[in-house]
Parts: structure tokens; C-alpha cells; sequence
């Protein structure tokens, strides 16, 4: 399952690119982000029958080059940057076509995206909520939260079911960092594409859970 020198050179030179574009980002969504779901990708392509390995590094690597939260929005602009970045790397139309979709489909969306059902997008999806769980996801909570001017939290702010996407993006911005555990990082494990990856996600969830139950003690003087 390995890959070709020439495919190889090819993810070197799309890494390189993203983290000159992506380094020192502050809210989580780093070039160090990208590394990790990159990483996870290959581990978990590794034991899934049927991955391209060629077509998961590439859309790992490009799985956050635009999120629509940062860009006012527009759940396709990944995907389109994605495809300028691939041609440019004279990336084969029907690779770059798959990976595109990956991109364009993996966010969570507040619980309204969709599960990549492809072997190789539901084994990047996977990777990326992996790196949302556990002392990982937790630190990246908090960054986003503080890039985002929310409060750390409030007992009388709970948290919502949103009714849509639209709901969602509308609505969230208003909500607290601890609620977001429970708006969707503590929904994650229920929806992994690979059976690897709900491995994983087992303890790192329950990390996050006794983080909780410590951080709610420490809240009200306990500890």
C-alpha cells in the first residue's frame, strides 16, 4: 500500500505548501492540526481494506486549507483552493476530483454534514475528529474559544440542539467553550466512519469527561 516515488515527492511538495500557507495560525487550525490528522490518516488507512493511501495524504493535507469558519462562510472555498493547489501539482483529474470532495465534505456542520461514506474521505473524517478528542481536542477548544471571544463558561448558558446548519452557524457564536464539548465534540465518537478510529476515540473521549467532571468541581471551590 505504499507509494510511488513520484506520488511520494508529491505529497512532500503539497506538505511543504500547506505549512508555509498554514504555520502560526492561532485558533487550532494550524499547519500542527494538519500534521496530526495527516498522521492519523496514514495510521488508519493502514488498517482499513481498500484505502489509497496517495488519495487520503493529499486530502488530509488539505482538509482545512479553508474552513468556513474563517472564511466568512463559504463551504466550498476549500475545495476550490484544494483544486488549484492539485493541478498545480499536475495531480491526476480523477484524484483530484476525489480528494476535493473530501474536503468539501468533512466538517461536522454542527451535526447537519454528511458522513464520507468513501473509504478514503470517511478514513480523513475520522482522522480529523480524532484530533478534536481527547488533551488535543481540549487545547484546541479552548484556542478557538478565546479566538472567538466566548466566555469560558456560564452555569446558566446551556447547551442547544440546533434544528439546522443555518441554525447552527447562526447561533453557536453566542455559546460557551465548555457548552461546545457537548455541541459536538462529545457527539464525534457516535459518528467515525472506521472501527480503528472509534477505538481511539473511546479513551480520548473519556479523557475529556473527567476533564469535566474535575473542571465543574474546580468551578464551584471543590477541589
Amino acid at each position: 500500500m505504499g507509494l510511488s516515488a513520484s506520488d511520494a515527492a508529491t505529497v512532500g511538495k503539497l506538505a511543504a505548501m500547506v505549512r508555509k500557507r498554514m504555520e502560526g495560525e492561532t485558533t487550532g487550525h494550524d499547519w500542527w492540526h494538519v500534521y496530526r490528522v495527516w498522521k492519523n490518516s496514514v495510521y488508519l488507512a493502514g488498517r482499513e481494506r481498500g484505502a489509497d493511501l496517495f488519495v487520503v495524504q493529499l486530502a488530509a493535507l488539505l482538509h482545512d486549507i479553508s474552513d468556513w469558519k474563517f472564511n466568512g462562510g463559504d463551504t466550498r472555498k476549500g475545495a476550490r483552493i484544494a483544486a488549484r493547489m492539485l493541478k498545480g501539482l499536475k495531480v491526476d483529474a480523477a484524484t483530484a476530483d476525489e480528494v476535493c470532495r473530501i474536503v468539501e465534505g468533512i466538517s461536522f456542520k454542527g451535526g447537519f454534514g454528511v458522513a464520507l461514506k468513501t473509504k478514503n474521505g470517511g478514513i480523513v473524517q475520522d482522522a480529523d475528529r480524532i484530533d478534536a478528542l481527547g488533551a488535543i481536542g481540549i487545547a484546541r477548544t479552548f484556542a478557538y474559544g478565546g479566538s472567538k471571544g466566548r466566555q469560558l463558561y456560564d452555569p446558566g448558558v446551556k447547551p442547544r440542539r440546533y434544528r439546522s446548519f443555518d441554525d447552527f452557524k447562526r447561533s453557536h457564536a453566542r455559546s460557551t467553550t465548555i457548552n461546545h464539548f457537548y455541541e459536538k465534540l462529545l457527539l464525534l465518537r457516535g459518528g467515525m466512519n472506521t472501527a480503528a478510529a472509534r477505538k481511539l476515540a473511546m479513551g480520548r473521549e473519556a479523557f475529556m469527561k473527567e476533564y469535566l467532571r474535575r473542571f465543574y468541581r474546580e468551578w464551584e471551590g471543590l477541589e
